[in-house]
C-alpha cells in the first residue's frame, strides 16, 4: 500500500454498445451512454488502477460517487474514461474521474474507494446473512 500515492492515473477507452445505453438499462428511453454505466466505468478504471499495489488479501470497494453527466454519447461512439488518484487518507482513496467522447467532456466528478481486507469483509457479510436468514 505504500506505493499508492496521489498522482497515479489510469484510463480506458470503450465503444458505447447497446448494453451500455439508457434505453437498455431502463435509466432512460434513448440509445445513449447511460449515467449508471458511465459511473460503473469510472469506478472500474479507479479500482483497476490501485489493485496491483494491494496485498493479495485486499481489494477496494466504492464508498462515494459524486458525478455530473454533462453530455450524451450516442450508441457506437467511443468514450475515454480517466481516473487520477488525488488523495490518500489511510484506507480512503479519492479519485478525480472524467469521461470524454469524440466531441465533448461528457462526465466529471469525484469517486472514493476504501481499501478492505477480504477475509474481514466476508466475515461481516456472513454475519449479516446469518442475522437475516430467518426473516426471509
Amino acid at each position: 500500500m505504500a506505493n499508492i500515492v496521489p498522482g497515479l492515473t489510469n484510463d480506458i477507452v470503450v465503444t458505447v454498445s447497446e448494453g451500455m445505453t439508457a434505453s437498455h438499462l431502463g435509466s432512460g428511453s434513448v440509445a445513449v451512454l447511460a449515467t449508471p454505466y458511465m459511473i460503473a466505468l469510472m469506478e472500474s478504471v479507479s479500482q483497476q488502477m490501485v489493485q496491483p499495489y494491494l496485498d493479495a488479501n485486499q481489494t477496494t470497494v466504492g464508498v462515494l460517487v459524486n458525478v455530473r453527466h454533462l453530455a450524451a454519447t450516442p450508441l457506437g461512439m467511443t468514450v475515454h474514461i480517466t481516473s487520477e488518484l488525488v488523495a490518500v487518507d489511510g484506507r480512503r482513496l479519492t479519485f478525480k474521474v472524467e469521461a470524454h467522447d469524440a466531441v465533448d467532456k461528457c462526465g466529471e466528478g469525484v469517486h472514493e474507494r476504501m481499501i478492505i481486507d477480504l477475509a474481514r469483509f466476508e466475515e461481516r457479510l456472513n454475519k449479516k446473512r446469518a442475522a437475516t436468514a430467518g426473516s426471509q
